[in-house]
């Protein structure tokens, strides 16, 4: 835990209907509907399956990616969108094979190993993956941005994902408060049909997004750019 992420009266309770909100958008996808999105509330991605913080309690895309698995899907793939590092994701898939995590903004290449930001080689286990990443440094505009998505997307390919998760962080918003990156509201009708294009059953699930005024528009230009493209 970190003493950022306080646990209150209402903490469990607000916790757990964000991850029964994923679970359900899991469940949707997996009777085949094309995409779902799970508005969870606290986010996820930073609890991990023995720890808590940066305002995270439960991994809710950690729990869609499961659900997902336990209902057929071989191989899931975990796009973390988010300007931070989840790093309980991580920690959550580390020593699987069939789901297969990375940070689209630390996506530079991809090798057939197993992703290992701020982990040590001799963990890994093979077959697997590992993601040899440098992440665009705060200021980054849309552009650089995009670049790593693709290459992330290339990525998901080539393990042969049968389903995607994505993580979906608007902290990269150019008026985020605690962020740095420089995307505009109407680069996120782009990244939406990015994101369709894999052609993958797709269940997103909300993480982190501090701009108050804009990422209500910010979510909407996202999933209005994906269902332009199915």
């Amino acid at each position: 835990m970190d003493a950022g992420t306080p646990l209150t009266v209402g903490t469990w309770v607000a916790a757990r209907a964000g991850a029964d909100c994923a679970l359900s958008a899991a469940a949707a996808v997996a009777a085949g509907e094309r995409a779902a999105f799970a508005l969870t509330r606290p986010p996820g991605h930073h609890a991990g399956a023995d720890f808590f913080g940066g305002y995270c309690f439960l991994n809710n895309a950690a729990l869609a990616a499961q659900q997902l698995r336990d209902q057929g899907f071989e191989r899931v793939a975990v796009l973390d969108l988010d300007y931070h590092h989840g790093n309980g994701t991580q920690a959550i898939f580390y020593e699987r094979t069939e789901v297969f995590f990375l940070p689209a903004f630390m996506a530079t290449r991809l090798l057939n190993t197993r992703f290992t930001w701020a982990m040590p080689m001799s963990r890994v286990k093979m077959p697997g993956w590992v993601l040899i990443a440098t992440c665009p440094w705060r200021g980054s505009d849309f552009a650089l941005w995009r670049a790593a998505l693709t290459t992330a997307l290339q990525g998901i390919q080539s393990y042969g994902a049968q389903a995607l998760v994505v993580s979906l962080g608007l902290d990269t918003f150019e008026g985020d408060p605690i962020a740095g990156f420089k995307l505009q509201s109407a680069d996120y009708l782009q990244v939406g049909q990015d994101l369709a294009a894999a052609g993958l059953p797709t269940v997103l699930v909300f993480e982190g997004g501090y701009a108050v005024a804009e990422v209500g528009i910010n979510a909407v230009n996202l999933l209005q750019g994906f269902m332009e493209m199915t």
